[in-house]
């Protein structure tokens, strides 16, 4: 059973990187996609569709034609998929070219252009594209370039409050869920960075899960309450490297007592990934590990004390 959100036009043009005129023209010349109306008389795409627009895309860039996909058999277009797949492993990533046009424009501090470039790298992509592909290397490459003394503190925080802009934009373009669960987002007294919250934010309300986020620096005994007060099944914390790496797993443990048995404590970011394993703690190993611990989530009895809780796996995390 299909849990996601169907998406409006607009919340597909974003993640798809399909035009709105792309996606009515196709519906009238090829029947596809095969949108529903909501209340108000405007297009909702169901979620089987978005993936599979999101895959004709992806086959589009690399060189198809919309006609040739829409004539494909199943089978055939499997294979079309699988090909563009392999290619797009074996050759570096268009992803890599667009990281290193940022970091010139942000050296060159022209934030107008820049905001375009991102833009126009998010329709692209897709929103899930573009954060895991594009913003996560990017985030690091920011950082690498601030440790090396090649940008200024000013140039990091420009290009950081452009970013959070861009995916509150973003976010605030999907539409509620429906369907859950319910995430309580933040992070602990000095931690300061809010980035890579708002990564996982617009990754788990694309994929259908509803986000209550608090910000950055809340107190322990104040995320306990939130949590309680707005139902949420889930709590997720972010630390990043710049926190203190002996405070983390003492916050963690603290948090977990406070907060309901039945609440699913899951931590993040780059500061985390030391963390030894408790009980009732998830480890999200990176920005994909979000998304698998919400599949896993739903796949294991929507929280059940009975279903496993603690995960890590090995990829590394972006920085923020």
């Amino acid at each position: 059973m299909n849990t996601r959100p169907a998406l409006n036009i607009s919340a597909v043009e974003r993640d798809t990187g399909l035009g709105k005129d792309t996606l009515r023209v196709w519906e009238r010349r090829y029947g596809f996609p095969q949108p529903t109306r909501d209340n108000h008389g405007e297009r909702v795409y169901p979620a089987e569709q978005v993936d599979r627009l999101r895959l004709m895309k992806r086959l589009i860039d690399h060189g198809y034609r919309p006609g040739r996909l829409f004539a494909a058999s199943e089978d055939e277009f499997s294979s079309l998929c699988n090909a563009c797949a392999a290619k797009s492993v074996a050759e570096p990533g268009s992803g890599d070219a667009v990281v290193r046009h940022a970091i010139r424009l942000i050296k060159a501090n022209d934030l107008p252009i820049l905001r375009q470039a991102l833009n126009q790298a998010m329709m692209r992509l897709g929103l899930q594209g573009f954060i895991i592909d594009i913003v996560a290397p990017l985030n690091q490459a920011v950082g690498e370039a601030w440790m090396s003394g090649e940008f200024q503190i000013f140039e990091e925080h420009l290009y950081t409050e452009q970013m959070k802009s861009l995916l509150r934009q973003a976010i605030g373009s999907l539409p509620p869920s429906v369907v859950g669960p319910r995430i309580l987002l933040t992070t602990v007294p000095e931690e300061q960075h809010l980035l890579g919250l708002l990564m996982v934010e617009a990754l788990l309300v694309l994929d259908g899960a509803t986000c209550i986020s608090l910000g950055t620096q809340t107190p322990l005994f104040d995320i306990q309450m939130a949590a309680v007060a707005h139902r949420a099944e889930i709590v997720a914390v972010s630390f990043s490297a710049a926190f203190p790496a002996r405070q983390v797993a003492p916050q963690v443990s603290q948090l977990r007592q406070l907060l309901p048995s039945e609440v699913d404590l899951w931590v993040g970011g780059s500061g985390a990934q030391r963390l030894a394993p408790q009980p009732g703690v998830v480890v999200l190993a990176n920005l994909r590990g979000a998304l698998e611990a919400l599949e896993a989530w739903r796949g294991c009895g929507h929280g059940d004390q009975s279903s496993p809780r603690s995960s890590t796996t090995d990829s590394s995390p972006p920085r923020r």
